[in-house]
């Protein structure tokens, strides 16, 4: 299990957790995500043989959020 922190801007409230958790939430592979508002990082566990990172950046910039 592969873990990682990525800081992404523009989430500013509990939609935003939400729209981050749910929609990474779902790809195939990724077994936990938390997203921290106040220091504006999102932590994901995620099994690398079944999804890559860049997948997961994806799906956080599709909700309209920018991953650093």
């Amino acid at each position: 299990m592969e873990k990682v922190t990525l800081n992404v801007q523009g989430m500013s409230c509990a939609h935003c957790v939400n729209s981050i958790e749910g929609n990474v939430g779902q790809l195939n592979g990724v077994d936990t995500v938390k997203v921290n508002l106040d220091e504006a990082k999102v932590d994901v566990a995620y099994d690398a043989d079944k999804v890559n990172l860049d997948e997961i950046k994806e799906v956080i910039e599709e909700q309209g959020y920018d991953v650093a």
